[in-house]
């Protein structure tokens, strides 16, 4: 073909489509320049869609304002007596009914919220120092110290909780602060037990490796490299331990080893209102039980919920 042919043709039309990328594209493209999501962010954006973890901590959430705000916006004491409104149901005036001296159980139940999220919070934040500090060095000295440790552990875990919850009612006497000791006694054993074995798993990646090799303290190499990398399993932990908690205080309460008149919790008013229950008054057992019954539910979903979203290995 000479070059006069070539001259002689006509030019070849491109579609301008061809030149403008479609959307399936400009949607990969975008999706990979746009900034990676935090692993925080990402875990929150999981708990969200998670609806059943939601409601538990919406729940949760109201729990605590009014544990904070339902004795101050109640007219009625927690303590005052009123013979003349023995055991009246719930009504207009007594949202939640009274109990055989009566006293407002609207009132009651929320101071006894206080009582019983109080317990169920120290125990555990009493477990998760104790089983961090703990947990963390036995799993990054490993040997012989690890071995120490975690035989004290295996002793305390095959000590009767029972025994030794009255064994320091006895010596110490019924009361809340013996209450939160007695739990927090063995308690920090199952926290102690995870930190551990994330930190013998995380102990040698290379950063950790890294941080060794430039002589990095123990002390800062446990704080800055390891914990971090384990929270994911220690928030878990600490949202199961506190329902755990809730109800260990209910259940001495209700045996009379927990907190004593005239002030409530929630195990005081079930142990009050099951001897009324064949009575005809229900609402003094109800109300307690209900609240119970749904905090260690809401708990217990928020951690299913938590334990997937921190879930490094479902990360998107």
């Amino acid at each position: 073909m000479s070059m006069s042919d070539l001259k002689a043709q006509e030019p070849v039309n491109i579609p301008d489509e061809w030149f403008v990328p479609k959307q399936k594209d400009r949607t990969e493209a975008e999706a990979v320049v746009r900034p990676s999501l935090s692993y925080w962010h990402d875990a929150w954006l999981r708990l969200v869609k998670n609806k059943l973890a939601m409601l538990g901590l919406i729940f949760l959430v109201l729990l605590v304002i009014m544990a904070i705000m339902g004795p101050m916006i109640s007219p009625h004491s927690v303590t005052q007596t009123a013979f003349a409104n023995q055991n009246q149901p719930p009504s207009k005036e007594h949202w939640f009914g009274t109990d055989d001296l009566g006293r407002d159980v609207f009132t009651r139940t929320w101071y006894g919220a206080r009582i019983s999220l109080f317990v169920g919070v120290m125990a555990a934040l009493i477990d998760f120092i104790i089983g961090v500090i703990y947990g963390g060095v036995a799993g990054y000295k490993g040997g012989r110290t690890d071995n120490v440790m975690m035989r004290i552990v295996e002793v305390l875990y095959g000590l009767p909780y029972l025994l030794v919850v009255i064994l320091l009612m006895v010596v110490m006497g019924p009361g809340l602060s013996t209450i939160i000791l007695a739990l927090s006694v063995t308690g920090w054993i199952g926290m102690a037990r995870i930190v551990r074995g994330q930190v013998l798993q995380i102990k040698n990646y290379e950063f950790v490796l890294a941080s060794k090799t430039f002589g990095t303290k123990t002390a800062r190499i446990i704080k800055k490299n390891l914990l971090p990398n384990t929270m994911g399993p220690i928030i878990v932990q600490m949202t199961l331990t506190v329902p755990t908690a809730i109800f260990a205080e209910a259940f001495l309460s209700f045996l009379g080893l927990g907190v004593q008149a005239p002030f409530a919790s929630w195990g005081v008013m079930a142990n009050d209102g099951l001897s009324s229950i064949l009575s005809g008054y229900w609402w003094r057992l109800f109300f307690p039980a209900f609240f119970i019954s749904i905090t260690m539910f809401a708990f217990n979903v928020l951690g299913d919920g938590l334990q997937d979203a921190l879930d490094p290995k479902l990360r998107r």
